[in-house]
């Protein structure tokens, strides 16, 4: 199952989302919103602008501007 967007209302009323992968973990979240349409640019912002960004490190240890290496790939178990 692929990831999901969901839209709520916080404790506040003010709108916030969160992206949960397949498995229903919550994986990242907005911030909070005054309204439904500035939310949903929220996402669309998210969707646009994550696919191939890259990820710096800013721990104290790395303090690198310079993009880190790719995780290698996951492969998938095949049976024989």
């Amino acid at each position: 199952m692929a990831g999901k967007f969901e839209v709520y209302k916080d404790g506040k009323g003010k709108y916030r989302f969160r992206l949960k992968a397949g498995n229903g973990q919550i994986i990242a979240t907005g911030e909070t919103y005054e309204s439904m349409a500035a939310c949903m640019n929220g996402i669309d912002s998210v969707r646009n602008h994550a696919t191939g960004a890259p990820v710096l490190d800013m721990t104290a240890q790395g303090m690198s501007s310079k993009p880190m290496a790719k995780p290698a790939a996951k492969r998938k178990a095949t049976i024989a």
